[in-house]
């Protein structure tokens, strides 16, 4: 096996998480008897997309000669509401901040992460409604 995350059980609903020798809490809604303790699981397959994605794209920005001031990526969900819950529609927003920045190529490193880089992105693909944002020093770039 390429990549093991282990979980062991607390008590309540709080199991203690371990994956590449990181260790963190996760835990489950109050409603369900979490304690707010860690992250909730579904909220993690957010992070997990926004962060490969953004990993992807600052790398082949830098390839581009491409240096933003700044980069954040945002990846938003909505639940079913029939059991499993599970994300029906993500919105990735990315926010890039600079002079000078050339649109084609965020469009293109956005791109290359979405449809060839990001194996999170791949593996939502096909079972997930994946929508995209590109926003630049403000603006939302329109298709």
């Amino acid at each position: 096996m390429d990549l093991s995350s282990n979980v062991s059980w607390r008590d309540g609903m709080t199991f203690d998480a371990e994956l590449d020798g990181f260790k963190f809490a996760i835990d489950a809604d109050p409603k369900f008897g979490g304690k707010e303790a860690g992250p909730k699981p579904k909220g993690l397959t957010l992070t997990s997309l926004a962060g490969c994605t953004a990993m992807d794209v600052i790398s082949i920005l830098r390839k581009m000669k491409e240096e933003p001031t700044r980069f954040d990526v945002q990846a938003s969900g909505d639940l079913t509401e029939e059991h499993p819950r599970r994300f029906g529609r993500i919105v990735v927003h990315y926010t890039f901040e600079g002079e000078g920045l050339d649109e084609g190529k965020l469009r293109k490193a956005v791109s290359l992460s979405e449809q060839r880089y990001c194996g999170v992105f791949a593996t939502l693909r096909g079972n997930v409604e994946l929508e995209t944002v590109i926003e630049l020093n403000g603006q939302v770039l329109q298709d």
